[in-house]
């Protein structure tokens, strides 16, 4: 296993107004990073890293509580994805359960009542989360040339982001998968982790640990950028390989779309530059329940679990 680090960004210059040469050295950063794998982290993101740490340690307390307790807080019957607490399926490959939240406000929310104060940690890190993500898109769209806000205007409803809380068992001496390699199907996610460890990224066919750092936010575009992109920025292969001995705790937050966009690549990555389409345009709700039906009826082999290749156009 390939034992580099992912890029570092600093984005403390997109606080300010007069650091250009800040911007450019994190766009080249990025641009360089999403155009190989998609993967990279930030730091000076907006977020208190004591927030973070506290989201975490209070995570922690919530796991440890009994199943029963855990199941009070079990998801709206309405919900599009199921918020609250849950478990995988018992017949999936990932060994985790994890407490769902959309922004907060939200009608389809169901928080846990102990501990005391984790409802509004949740809801801050949801909330501080949210305008981090606007920040990375807005500087996503740059380092592709797009028009300005073209993403922002693209995706401009935030009611379908959503927030996990994970907790990874220990490994066993038979198996340690935590999380299945695969893509994010969204637009961009972010992850904050324990000093754990098990989060992999695959580049060049190697997989790199993504090491904990207190305070730093893991980014990882997902495959909406990269069918508007045509291919140009990739979405992040990814797993979670479970430690042996202890558990592992982690959010992700992932900045989503709305589910009747349509999406396709854009003409800036085809008919401009004279490129022929990687992808047939789909709507993106039908994408997220294909992928939906992967982790509720997994299927036999990995090679027929349905991703973004599904769409890709065959000559």
């Amino acid at each position: 296993m390939a034992e580099s680090q992912i890029p570092t960004v600093d984005l403390s210059p997109f606080f300010t107004q007069d650091d250009e040469a800040g911007k450019k050295k994190a766009m080249e950063i990025i641009t360089k990073a999403c155009s190989e794998y998609g993967f990279f982290q930030i730091v000076n993101h907006g977020v208190p890293v004591d927030l973070l740490q506290r989201a975490l340690e209070l995570s922690r307390i919530f796991f440890d509580y009994p199943s029963e307790e855990k199941l009070k807080n079990s998801a709206a019957p309405d919900a599009p994805l199921p918020t609250g607490y849950n478990t995988q399926p018992q017949q999936s490959p990932d060994k985790n359960e994890y407490l769902l939240m959309f922004p907060p406000g939200s009608s389809f929310n169901v928080f846990p009542q102990n501990p005391p104060q984790f409802k509004q940690v949740l809801e801050d890190v949801f909330s501080k989360l949210t305008k981090t993500a606007v920040v990375v898109e807005t500087i996503v769209n740059q380092c592709l040339g797009l028009p300005t806000n073209f993403l922002k205007e693209f995706n401009d409803d935030r009611s379908w982001d959503f927030m996990t809380a994970i907790h990874y068992f220990p490994a066993t001496e038979s198996e340690n998968n935590g999380l299945t390699q695969h893509e994010d199907g969204n637009c961009l996610s972010f992850v904050f982790q324990d000093d754990t460890g098990g989060l992999q990224v695959l580049k060049n066919g190697e997989w790199i640990p993504v090491m904990a750092t207190k305070g730093t936010l893991i980014v990882n575009l997902g495959d909406v950028i990269q069918v508007l992109s045509n291919n140009t920025f990739k979405s992040a292969t990814h797993r979670v390989v479970r430690p042996k001995g202890r558990s592992r705790h982690s959010f992700a937050f992932f900045h989503n779309l709305q589910g009747d966009k349509w999406v396709e690549p854009l003409p800036h990555f085809t008919n401009h530059i004279g490129k022929a389409s990687v992808y047939r345009g789909f709507r993106y709700s039908e994408y997220q329940q294909l992928r939906l039906r992967n982790k509720t009826h997994p299927p036999t082999s990995p090679e027929d679990e349905i991703g973004i290749n599904y769409y890709k156009i065959t000559s």
